[in-house]
């Protein structure tokens, strides 16, 4: 087991030398505390464990996350009706855009959550905040596959397989909250 937080210790030191992902990581905090601030809402997505943090993520700004504070909008697409209802009629590769369509509103900011960055749903969705005048973040790992280019915000994390990588999606994810909550003078 050692070796393993070995590794996890030597993937966040990667990260944490990358100067132009932490500018980037600071840069995707503003927007979105500018996108709650005048009143708009974030929206957050992946699959597998990335929809685990993608809804704990919002929890943390919708309930609390270290202090009592006044909520904050955000949601992540984890309703298992909404998922498997557009599975069967549309196809899993639509179960993202088809919940920016229905939800989403210019100003909102949508984050994408991707170790990958190949996964067609994922593309969808950011496509589909384009469509609504959504800014898009997107959280990804090994080359930021085609979300890259398709995101306006890609923060691409280092590590080559999906644990390393979504570990340190949620560790950004938290920071995100703790710089939100002291940009909106919450914390």
């Amino acid at each position: 087991m050692r070796d393993d937080f070995l590794e996890a210790r030597r993937v966040l030191d990667d990260f944490l030398a990358d100067a132009a992902l932490l500018a980037a990581l600071d840069d995707a905090a503003d927007l979105l505390a500018t996108t709650l601030r005048r009143g708009n809402k974030i929206l957050i997505c992946g699959n597998g464990g990335s929809a685990c943090d993608a809804a704990h993520f919002a929890e943390e700004l919708s309930g609390r996350y270290k202090a009592d504070r006044k909520p904050l909008a955000a949601l992540a697409c984890t309703d298992v009706g909404h998922v498997t209802c557009v599975a069967n009629d549309y196809g899993f590769e639509f179960v993202f855009s088809r919940w920016v369509e229905a939800l989403a509103q210019p100003g909102d900011t949508l984050i994408v959550l991707s170790t990958s960055g190949q996964s067609p749903n994922i593309l969808h969705a950011i496509d589909a905040a384009k469509d609504k005048g959504l800014a898009t973040i997107a959280l990804l790992g090994k080359s930021g596959g085609p979300c890259k280019a398709h995101a306006e915000y890609p923060l691409v994390f280092p590590g080559q397989t999906s644990d390393r990588i979504q570990e340190l999606h949620m560790m950004a994810l938290h920071a995100f909250v703790a710089q939100i909550e002291r940009a909106l003078g919450l914390a």
